[in-house]
């Protein structure tokens, strides 16, 4: 994983991020599953959501300060620490879930995440997962590109978003059969007066790296301005989401 999280932040205005997953899970086909890993749980709401269908689930995160947030809410849940690049399971499940993970995971590192997942399934095992797709937050990401040009700064965009053609041979390579994708659009609303600022701040941290605040701020408040004529109506940002959504099987 290549970014920090700020839990308490996380969990207050960016609720969207668990709520969305709720729609990802009716890929899963219940009546097959027992056991389930959530892979990249996050403050465990939707984990505990899955849990709900009377099934056993594991929640693992990459972030301490998240799992301390899921322990806290969930205390009747199982959480673990590890990361989805390099993790294994003591016993196999019948299905990993992953909602707005895997983009977090550098190109290069893609193979290993999927490795590992595939390691982590039962024979017929589910994977069914949501993340970031080709041109998701084209224009957030474009506008700090040009900020970070006008300063005499190169801007690296944190996230990896895949086309289907790109990322269903990944999955292939790692041994799945592919048996769902699409990618689409999906506009979603940020929360209060700041909330692409405060998006920003939480999804892009990396970018900032080594700055000051002074000028990680006049970053921000540039790539804003630039972008309040075109996502900000009726006093809502709507942020420029793509999504690819996929279901693969262990065979």
């Amino acid at each position: 994983m290549n970014q920090e999280w700020d839990a308490r932040k996380y969990t207050q205005s960016f609720s969207f991020v668990p709520r969305y997953g709720q729609d990802v899970a009716s890929l899963l086909d219940w009546d097959k599953i027992d056991t389930l890993l959530d892979l990249g749980c996050g403050n465990g709401d939707l984990t505990a959501q899955l849990a709900r269908r009377g099934i056993r689930v594991i929640g693992m995160d990459a972030s301490a300060s998240m799992l301390d947030k899921a322990r806290q809410a969930h205390p009747e849940l199982s959480f673990v620490q590890g990361n989805a690049t390099d993790f294994t399971l003591e016993t196999p499940v019948d299905a990993v879930f992953s909602n707005a993970v895997l983009h977090w995971i550098d190109a290069d590192r893609q193979p290993a995440a999927l490795r590992c997942i595939y390691r982590s399934l039962r024979p017929a095992g589910q994977l069914v997962f949501e993340m970031g797709g080709y041109g998701c937050n084209q224009l957030i990401h474009g506008a700090l590109r040009d900020a970070f040009a006008q300063r005499g700064k190169t801007y690296v965009r944190p996230q990896y978003f895949p086309t289907i053609g790109q990322y269903a041979p990944l999955l292939e390579q790692a041994g799945f059969r592919v048996v769902y994708a699409t990618l689409f659009d999906r506009p979603t609303k940020l929360q209060g007066e700041h909330g692409l600022q405060d998006w920003i701040r939480m999804f892009v941290s990396s970018a900032f790296s080594g700055m000051t605040a002074q000028e990680k701020n006049a970053l921000i408040e540039k790539a804003a301005w630039s972008l309040q004529s075109k996502m900000y109506h009726q006093g809502c940002w709507i942020a420029d989401y793509v999504r690819l959504r996929m279901k693969a099987i262990k065979p």
